[in-house]
């Protein structure tokens, strides 16, 4: 189910553009929250990042950016009674996916560089100190919700304190399975691109620089333009293979080159720290072939004849086995809600559906399986055959047909009432004073703790 993190912290953003310097101004304290002091120019910074966004100016917005910081500083102290702490290296990873989100957004590291007015790495040290505060005060809201669940009962409440005629309309919805057939390359036709990734591994071990190769020729689209650097990560980041090299080599060392699902790699290690690895690659994609994909399809009809034939091999069976999804082949094959990844449900509204198989699905009837269709995802070419379990019309939301649903939405809700208790009550516990500019703040309302007797006694 959803975690609340981004609820209280999610306008604490990184941008793209020169608004991500601090104003030039005079600055003032306008909140204080226990001995914590927020500043003026920490609510511009804020507002500033929102802009660079493209987003339209609303002054109010600024409100809500002092709720956010106030909250902040609030979760990040009880982090502190409660040891709750972030690693270095965890600090490291998160400054460097940041990074590596604004460079690509940028287009270059050097435009980057150009819209802050100094370096990526200066750039880095700068914001680490807020990085590792958002991340204290995200990982103690966690904390607060850790142990929250909704029983069955707590859903049918839910659902019959909703108004009669205020019930949401659901969509209509399909569950549909797919057995996937992905162009594969022969060993022979693999070689070409095998060799390409040889000879910049020549390169390189002969003295060329390892990131402008990357730049100029890693096709790997996130970290080709940082010099192919991947930034601090674990052991889970990776696909096998590219671990069992990445946690082996010793720093400056350099892999062979080595294929995974993505393509040819090799890379060098930068940094180990602990079970965190910097390491930097370069990729060379295989292109499919009109013969790979030929073979494909081959292999598609013959599995749908076959299904058609024998009506006992059931369509979970299939795709477990023949099926080169593996997101979807040990699910039964059954495609999931991208939009509610971690629901796991497989009810997906027709009007999220690719519109390639939507097509497809609205000629089928219900058990029913389709003739293997080309479908291009991502520029990516692959058969597909599909299987329509059901159907839900668009409907006014029941207990009996949207349990899922109501109950992630009575989470939600559970979430939201006990952040907002927990608020609540150490606010009362905590000495606040808030800057008459921000206490007329219809978020602010309330927050302030202190009269202005007590707020003159306090340094």
């Amino acid at each position: 189910m959803r975690k609340i993190g981004t609820v209280v912290l999610g306008l604490l953003l990184f941008a793209t553009a020169g608004y991500a310097q601090k104003p030039v101004m005079v600055d003032k304290v306008i909140a204080v929250v226990g001995n914590s002091p927020i500043l003026q120019s920490d609510v511009e910074f804020q507002y500033a990042r929102y802009l660079a966004e493209g987003n339209p100016a609303n002054d109010r917005l600024k409100c809500q950016i002092a709720k956010n910081l106030v909250s902040q500083k609030l979760l990040g102290q009880q982090a502190v009674i409660d040891s709750i702490q972030v690693k270095d290296e965890e600090v490291d990873n998160e400054v460097d996916r940041r990074m590596r989100s604004m460079i690509q957004r940028a287009g270059t590291q050097e435009r980057l560089e150009g819209f802050l007015g100094k370096s990526v790495i200066q750039y880095k040290d700068e914001i680490r100190p807020d990085v590792r505060e958002q991340m204290i005060a995200g990982r103690m809201q966690d904390k607060i919700i850790e142990k929250l669940n909704v029983t069955p009962q707590e859903v049918k409440e839910y659902f019959e304190s909703i108004p009669k005629d205020s019930l949401p309309t659901f969509n209509k919805e399909v569950e549909i399975g797919e057995i996937v057939f992905q162009p594969k390359l022969s060993k022979e036709e693999k070689e070409v691109y095998k060799q390409k990734a040889e000879e910049l591994h020549s390169r390189v071990k002969k003295g060329e620089d390892f990131a402008a190769l990357a730049r100029l020729y890693s096709q790997d689209p996130g970290s080709a333009p940082e010099g192919g650097d991947l930034g601090f990560a674990d052991r889970n980041t990776f696909v096998k293979e590219f671990s069992a090299y990445a946690f082996k080599l010793k720093a400056g060392e350099i892999s062979p080159v080595f294929e995974t699902d993505f393509g040819f790699h090799f890379l060098q290690v930068i940094e180990r720290r602990g079970e965190q690895v910097n390491v930097r690659h370069i990729l060379v994609v295989p292109t499919t072939t009109q013969a790979s994909l030929d073979r494909a399809s081959h292999l598609a009809d013959s599995v749908y004849t076959i299904m058609q034939k024998n009506k006992s091999i059931d369509f979970s069976s299939a795709a477990s086995y023949y099926s080169d999804n593996k997101e979807t082949k040990f699910n039964g094959g059954m495609m999931l809600n991208m939009e509610n990844v971690q629901s796991r449900s497989t009810f997906i509204p027709t009007d999220k559906l690719d519109p390639q198989i939507a097509l497809v699905v609205d000629t089928m009837k219900v058990g029913s399986i389709s003739k293997p269709q080309l479908i291009t995802e991502k520029d990516k070419k692959s058969y597909r055959i599909f299987y329509l379990k059901s159907v839900t019309d668009a409907h006014k939301a029941s207990i009996e047909k949207d349990f899922p649903k109501l109950k992630e939405a009575a989470y939600n809700k559970k979430v939201e009432r006990t952040v907002s208790e927990w608020f609540e009550r150490k606010r009362k516990q905590t000495y606040i004073r808030i800057d008459p500019k921000y206490s007329s703040c219809g978020e602010l309302a309330g927050w302030n703790t202190v009269t202005s007797t007590t707020a003159q006694a306090k340094p």
